[in-house]
């Protein structure tokens, strides 16, 4: 019985470990106390595991570790190099971590554990690490440094991907960008680079076919890789989604990819031709949205009315309000807000095509603008139909207050 006993309470031991009951409640992140092997060992014949050793029982995660990549813990573990998902393991206050391959000799291995790790009451770690040493390759030394941006917005990718091959080999070390967007990925082998930053959108720290990356090459001996400008490489040309007539002499060509911002097109890149005879139609312009919007922006129609006293203070009232509030909440907003930057024109995806003459209410009409070049640098002929809208129904008089007394 005694034994039976026994055995029952070991199994309940081990079956859930739960913080210990009572006590003040524990607010301390887990804290890491030891790494192996040593920074910067050379271990010719390693055939151990890297370890992560903290100063308590940490949580395996929500979802745990089963060699894809998805796992609480494997999210924040990136060996290098490697292009395989290592084996990454839950020791109770230790995490372990090894490449699927084995260690290769005459390299140097990074492993990165990122900010997150939790104890067992969910205290997130808001520090990681980097664990670096040799199976024989001499002691690395160099640093890469630059900033990742996101060239749809203009502004640095926090969090973004940097994957750095070293040539000839292409053996890819890996990081990841802070949350201003820059990077120090580092120490690694002397060598020739070439340098990836990512907007990596699933976060599953690896580069993706459809994710906007920009890469750079860096020559041995250099540190300073500067600014990655990131966007999508599509190897189709671009193609017409949309083309919306906005007024009787403009209409908007929404495209399916971001083009080339150094492209000008001029209306001899453009035919226009009204259906169902194909009769050419003028083109005036055909500019990025940005740029037409400067040149051809709308100004507000002059009311030759009287303008009713109270209304007029009340309005000023209101704007000299709504001036003193946004003048208390500018400081506050600029220090959240990312500037923009200018190194590189901006990207768009939307066109104007402008008409000497109005188009016919109901028109018709075949687009065809040749020449149209991505951002990669792939161009082709975007085909469109603009569908010109009838002319809008006069409004219904109002028959039942027709014959009622004036105001």
């Amino acid at each position: 019985m005694r034994l039976r006993r026994c055995v029952i309470a070991a199994l309940l031991a081990c079956a859930r470990i739960e913080p210990p009951p009572g006590g003040p409640p524990d607010r301390a992140p887990p804290r890491l106390i030891a790494t192996q092997p040593d920074s910067f060992a050379v271990l010719t014949r390693f055939e151990g595991a890297a370890e992560f050793e903290f100063d308590e029982v940490i949580s395996e995660g929500g979802t745990p570790s089963q060699g894809q990549g998805t796992g609480g813990l494997e999210k924040l573990v990136i060996l290098s190099p490697t292009t395989q998902v290592p084996e990454v393991d839950w020791r109770r206050s230790r995490i372990t971590v090894k490449p699927k391959e084995g260690w290769r000799p005459n390299r140097v291995y990074r492993v990165q554990l990122l900010p997150g790790v939790t104890d067992l009451r969910n205290n997130p770690s808001r520090e990681g690490a980097v664990l670096t040493f040799s199976t024989g390759a001499p002691r690395p030394q160099n640093i890469l440094q630059g900033l990742v941006v996101d060239w749809s917005t203009s502004r640095p990718a926090p969090g973004g991907l940097v994957v750095a091959s070293l040539l000839p080999d292409s053996l890819p070390y890996r990081g990841v960008a802070d949350s201003s967007g820059r990077f120090s990925l580092g120490p690694l082998p002397a060598g020739d680079y070439l340098i990836s930053g990512v907007v990596d959108q699933n976060q599953n720290l690896l580069q993706d076919a459809r994710e906007a990356y920009g890469s750079a090459r860096v020559q041995r001996g250099r540190s300073d890789v500067g600014e990655l400008w990131a966007f999508v490489h599509d190897t189709v040309p671009p193609r017409i989604q949309t083309a919306t007539a906005d007024d009787s002499v403009s209409a908007t060509v929404t495209l399916s990819q971001k083009l080339d911002p150094r492209q000008r097109l001029t209306p001899r890149d453009v035919r226009l031709r009204l259906l169902p005879d194909s009769v050419p139609v003028a083109v005036a312009s055909i500019l990025p949205k940005p740029v037409d919007d400067s040149l051809n922006r709308r100004r507000p129609a002059t009311d030759t009315a009287a303008v009713d006293t109270a209304a007029a203070d009340t309005a000023r009232r209101t704007d000299t309000t709504l001036a003193r509030r946004r003048t208390q909440r500018a400081p506050r907003e600029q220090a959240q807000t990312v500037p923009m930057l200018t190194s590189r024109p901006q990207l768009f995806d939307r066109l104007v095509l402008r008409v000497p003459r109005p188009w016919a209410p109901g028109a018709r009409l075949v687009l065809e603008i040749r020449g149209l070049r991505n951002v990669t640098g792939v161009a082709g002929t975007a085909v469109g139909v603009i569908a010109v809208p009838e002319r809008p129904k006069p409004a219904a008089r109002d028959t039942a207050g027709a014959g009622g007394p004036r105001q």
